[in-house]
């Protein structure tokens, strides 16, 4: 038995989120599906994208496998999961479920049109034009191009992610009524954090780690509490982890979650539905947001509704907007598409190694690419690798060279180590996110080199 958490054709839909990482590997709600799925207790593999799998080899060495091949031979019974899949306590139950009963079944995405066929509790499960697999168990010797394409065996650039979804139909033997959300837009990821943030943060404290320190105020070991700080948990836990630093003079508004070798700034306000990843220093006013491993926003400044990748820097005054000024629903633009979000509160969605300068204002709801710097007001989505100062009549393409020396020095401050992963990763990016540079107008000029 085992599991294969699998990244499927439209995991490109979530970039620029997933440009540097894998989809299992995304923050919500203070967890990752790869943690979920290795607390199921058989051994996962992954199969991510091409330009992924050495990184992902190096980082997650807690995976049996990584692979870019879905063909690859896996004998007995496998738990296929879609790397999409939200990561609640929710879907961690049903995916328990599937393995217990230990027969073939499935578990669709939850989306409107989703439609399951069959009668009963050994009925046919079949997917229609549109359905993608959340999940699947099946057979020892089962083709998983077939369960997992729906019949079509095609794969998408990257050598072997599978499509979600296709007209052909592909049948499993138990029927399940159940449904799970993916993520479809980056968007989604902060509307399911601010979902799933309590339930986890529930599930932290029942763990035993943490202990009670105030009202509603948990902690692990080696946390420092500055003086004058002031916790608010009447509207969920507030959960620091172990190395948490918080400066004097500082808010802390749960729920909220502050990962290991977290470092808050005095007069720091950090606020309900905020999950602040391992080694990150953060200032100023944060609600409602993500931020991941190894990011700084060091300086005052509001960030909110947002979702920042890793090795990100917000100078001293950057802060965004989350709500439109005619208090209606935000509308994203996601290469081209126009996508309602059905939400009041979106901010923006920042891709690994963006920066911004001082007093830099990001509009609602924008997309800042990875390895991109910005200036002044952000009123556009930014492709990655692109130096944007609109506001100074400067917009121009960031050399790949230069992020690859500016990384190596961003990583000797953390005392990390840059590896030939790392800068194959940028060069990798570069050329994937070419095609969005050149739809950019007027054409971009060529920054240059300077290391």
């Amino acid at each position: 038995m085992q599991i294969v958490v699998f990244e499927d054709e439209r995991v490109a839909d979530l970039a620029p989120i997933t440009l540097a990482r894998p989809a299992f590997a995304i923050s919500c709600g203070s967890r990752r599906l790869v943690d979920l799925l290795a607390e199921l207790g058989p051994p996962v593999h992954a199969v991510v994208r091409t330009h992924l799998k050495a990184l992902v080899t190096a980082d997650f060495p807690e995976l049996a496998t990584v692979s870019d091949n879905l063909a690859a031979a896996r004998p007995g019974p496998t738990l296929w999961v879609n790397a999409r899949l939200v990561p609640s306590r929710a879907a961690a139950q049903q995916l328990a479920q599937l393995i217990a009963a230990g027969r073939p079944g499935a578990i669709l995405a939850a989306t409107s049109g989703n439609h399951v066929a069959g009668s009963g509790a050994e009925g046919e499960v079949s997917l229609e034009t549109g359905e993608t697999l959340a999940a699947a168990f099946v057979a020892p010797g089962a083709n998983p191009a077939a369960v997992l394409s729906t019949g079509q065996g095609s794969f998408s650039e990257g050598g072997g992610a599978p499509r979600g979804e296709g007209p052909a139909r592909s049948t499993l033997d138990l029927r399940t009524d159940s449904a799970l959300p993916l993520f479809q837009d980056p968007h989604d990821v902060i509307r399911e954090h601010l979902t799933t943030l309590s339930d986890h943060l529930s599930a932290r404290i029942a763990s035993g780690r943490y202990r009670e320190v105030g009202d509603g105020l948990f902690v692990a070991e080696n946390v420092r509490l500055g003086q004058y700080l002031v916790s608010d948990a009447s509207a969920g836990p507030i959960v620091l982890d172990e190395g948490v630093s918080v400066g004097p003079f500082t808010l802390l508004s749960g729920p909220c979650y502050l990962g290991p070798k977290c470092r808050v700034i005095e007069h720091a306000a950090i606020k309900h539905g905020s999950s602040l990843g391992h080694t990150t220093k953060i200032g100023g006013e944060v609600e409602a947001s993500i931020i991941e491993a190894y990011s700084n926003k060091q300086h005052h400044g509001f960030l909110g509704h947002s979702y920042l990748g890793s090795w990100i820097n917000l100078g001293a005054g950057t802060s965004n907007s989350d709500l439109k000024n005619t208090y209606g629903q935000v509308n994203m633009e996601y290469g081209g598409r126009r996508v309602a979000t059905g939400m009041q509160f979106v901010g923006a969605i920042v891709g690994d190694y963006a920066k911004t300068a001082i007093n830099t204002s990001i509009f609602t709801g924008k997309v800042i690419g990875v390895g991109s710097m910005v200036y002044g007001f952000v009123t556009t989505n930014v492709p990655s690798f692109v130096n944007y100062a609109r506001l100074f009549g400067q917009v121009s393409e960031a050399p790949v060279e230069v992020l690859v020396s500016t990384q190596r020095r961003m990583f000797a401050r953390r005392g990390v180590e840059q590896r030939p992963c790392d800068i194959q990763l940028l060069r990798d990016i570069y050329a994937l996110t070419a095609a969005e540079r050149a739809a950019m107008e007027p054409r971009l000029a060529i920054e240059p080199l300077s290391l």
